[in-house]
């Protein structure tokens, strides 16, 4: 069996493919993993066959240009990954320059075992913050596939603020756990209102204080929690759940796990600030299939420390990542193929049987 029949497979039947595409979609999941990178160039060197380089290039880049690919199918086959049944979402956006062109994409990611799992995402065009209609419709979207039962709270940073959106989670019941900026004006219990920051003052460092009762924040009467950070910054949360006063800020911590999928996306994994892609259709797509290989890396990742403990080092962290684990145990695959092909076609059976294919196996 060749190495990439099981991939080719799963892409035909999810996508409804033909065998030319699966054959090329399954090669760049593979050749992500092979090469750590997405430079196109590079990735070309990993596309299996006779050709020419410069033929395999060219065949990524109508790849990327041609064929369609419906992202609620990858959310939902990714989605399938996480073992439970309702979802803490990370809202996050990352961006770097690619020349005079700012690059700019949207995340949310779900929230599992000290990462974020990437299911859904908008490019957009332009440099700087999301607007309140770039949100509601990749929340929309994760609805429209989900439900919005399957959302147990969202999690997002000062950036993600203000009335018509704080609106849009509350009438769509979404619990939410949000920072919000330290001169942000609620209303006293009986007064004037003030910057949020005034009523956290007197707080020793590292020590949560919920205020008592809702306070006025953009119109909306919610419950606000707080603390000082060693550094001398507030730690300030907004949040519309009476019994959460004890875990929000434990809630809240989840969301630096979506910094931690930008690095394994970046330079600790992919290196996807490589891409010369700057059509935002072609660029979705590949982040479709960097939210693939990262997620079976993850995943093998999760198996290999199973079998071998990572190692925790002197100062008590462990010596690498549960992603690094998983990325570097596939690529001495993958660069070892013919000596190790068995151990190849259990990782992918592994996969395939979190993703629930076991189907196409058989």
């Amino acid at each position: 069996m060749h190495h990439l029949t099981l991939f080719i497979t799963l892409l035909q039947d999810l996508f409804g493919w033909n065998l030319a595409r699966a054959k090329c979609g399954a090669a760049i999941i593979v050749g992500l993993i092979k090469v750590r990178t997405v430079n196109l160039t590079e990735l070309a060197t990993a596309v299996p066959g006779n050709a020419k380089v410069d033929s395999k290039y060219k065949r990524l880049q109508r790849f990327f240009k041609e064929v369609p690919l419906n992202f609620s199918l990858v959310a939902s086959l990714i989605a399938s990954l996480v073992p439970h049944d309702r979802f803490t979402l990370d809202l996050d956006r990352t961006n770097w320059r690619l020349g005079k062109l700012s690059i700019n994409i949207l995340y949310l990611a779900i929230v599992y075992q000290g990462i974020a799992i990437p299911i859904l995402w908008s490019y957009l065009p332009k440099k700087g913050n999301s607007n309140t209609a770039e949100r509601i419709a990749l929340i929309d979207r994760f609805i429209a596939i989900f439900g919005v039962d399957k959302i147990e709270c969202l999690l997002a940073d000062r950036e993600f603020c203000g009335q018509e959106w704080t609106s849009y989670l509350i009438e769509n019941k979404i619990k939410f756990r949000i920072r919000i900026k330290v001169n942000t004006c609620i209303n006293r219990k009986h007064g004037d209102p003030a910057p949020v920051k005034n009523f956290f003052r007197s707080l020793p460092l590292h020590c949560a204080m919920q205020l008592k009762g809702q306070r006025q924040v953009w119109g909306h009467q919610l419950y606000v929690t707080g603390m000082r950070l060693v550094s001398g910054e507030y730690l300030i949360i907004i949040h519309s759940d009476p019994n959460a006063a004890v875990v929000v800020m434990e809630d809240y911590a989840k969301r630096w796990e979506i910094e931690t999928l930008f690095k394994c996306l970046k330079s600790g994994g992919f290196n996807f600030e490589d891409t010369h892609l700057v059509d935002p259709e072609r660029l979705e797509k590949l982040v479709a299939f960097l939210a693939i290989a990262f997620s079976w890396a993850y995943i093998m990742g999760e198996w290999c420390h199973t079998q071998n403990p990572i190692r925790v080092k002197s100062h008590q962290r462990p010596a690498k990542s549960i992603f690094r684990y998983g990325l570097d145990w596939l690529r001495d695959i993958l660069l070892n193929i013919i000596e190790k092909i068995d151990a190849y076609n259990d990782a992918v059976v592994l996969f395939l049987n979190r993703l629930g294919w076991s189907n196409i196996l058989t």
